[in-house]
Order: structure tokens, then sequence, then C-alpha cells
């Protein structure tokens, strides 16, 4: 997705890996950074390719499960949270945006 490819150190993305309804995932704003692009253009990527992303690969936070990452301090920052609950990307789900 993004122009560079710079190699990210396994230990950064191992930090932003959660644990949700019993898979490991990415969130869509973490996997943007990756990438190097704007949370908003992939998910837009996404949204364009849904039929690509069953929801064993990716699914949509719940308001319950959003607010219980916030509460616990690890989604957003103070003025960064979004109006759209967030995309939660699994392992296979993360392999469809790799080239």
């Amino acid at each position: 997705m993004g122009d560079k490819k710079a190699l990210v150190p396994a230990e950064v993305i191992v930090r932003k890996i959660l644990f949700l309804r019993g898979e490991k995932v990415l969130l869509d704003r973490d996997l943007a950074e990756l990438y190097g692009v704007e949370t908003r253009v992939l998910k837009q990527a996404v949204r364009r390719n849904i039929k690509r992303f069953p929801e064993d690969f990716m699914f949509e936070l719940t308001e319950d499960e959003n607010r219980a990452l916030r509460s616990q301090n690890v989604t957003l920052k103070r003025g960064q949270h979004s109006k759209y609950l967030p995309f939660a990307f699994t392992e296979q789900g993360v392999a469809m945006f790799t080239p």
C-alpha cells in the first residue's frame, strides 16, 4: 500500500497485536501506520474489496469492545478519537495486504 519498503522491527508489530474474540488482531490504525497510509485510506480500500475480508479475516469492533480498549488506554491517544468503530484484522486479513 505505502510507497516505502522500510523494515519494521518485529517488536514494534508484536506490541500492536491485541487479543479480541479469541483472535490475535491488528487494529486498522496500526496496520495503516505500518503501511504508511492514513487509516481512512486503508478502510476505504477494505470497503471497496469487502468480499476479500470475510469475518475470519476482519471484523468491526462493537461499541463495548471499543470502549473497553479506550478505558485500557490501548486504542487512541487524547484527541485521536474516530467517529467510526475500528476494524480488527486477523493474521489472514493482514496477509491480504501483502503484495
